[in-house]
C-alpha cells in the first residue's frame, strides 16, 4: 500500500495504459485459445459424422452426408 500512496497523478495515465496493453495481450492469447478449441471440435464433429456414415453403411442403411447434418 505505501507504493500506492507514493504514486502521483501523472502516474495514474501511465498505469492505465499498461493496465489496457495487459488486458489485450490476454484478450488476443484467449481468443486464440478459443479459435483453436472450435477448429479441433470441428475437425471431431466431422470425423464422427463420417464414422456415423460408415456405421451405417457397414449396417446397409443408405444414407446422404446431407442426412447427417439434419
Amino acid at each position: 500500500m505505501a507504493a500506492a500512496g507514493a504514486l502521483g497523478a501523472g502516474d495514474l495515465p501511465q498505469l492505465a495504459e499498461n493496465l489496457l496493453y495487459h488486458l489485450q495481450e490476454n484478450f488476443e492469447a484467449l481468443s486464440e485459445k478459443i479459435t483453436l478449441r472450435m477448429e479441433e471440435m470441428g475437425e471431431r464433429i466431422e470425423d464422427l459424422e463420417k464414422h456415423v456414415a460408415d456405421l451405417m453403411t457397414e449396417a446397409g442403411i443408405e444414407n446422404t452426408n446431407e442426412e447427417l447434418k439434419h
